[in-house]
């Protein structure tokens, strides 16, 4: 592991890393919030499918 040569690379890296503008964090937030909510809506129907049927649920 040579450490001269990952520290550059990280700084290379760095240097090329920008912040994002306002509309690329929105786009981002609402993608991710999407996602939140459709697994949380999926797992609450397997919860309500598991708990309606009879012998399987809690």
């Amino acid at each position: 592991m040579d450490v001269p040569y990952d520290l550059n690379s990280y700084i290379r890296v760095l240097k090329l890393a920008s912040t994002p503008s306002t509309d690329e964090f929105l786009q981002v937030s609402k993608i991710a919030g999407a996602g939140i909510i459709l697994i949380g809506f999926i797992g609450f129907l397997m919860f309500a499918i598991m708990s309606l049927l009879p012998g399987v649920g809690a």
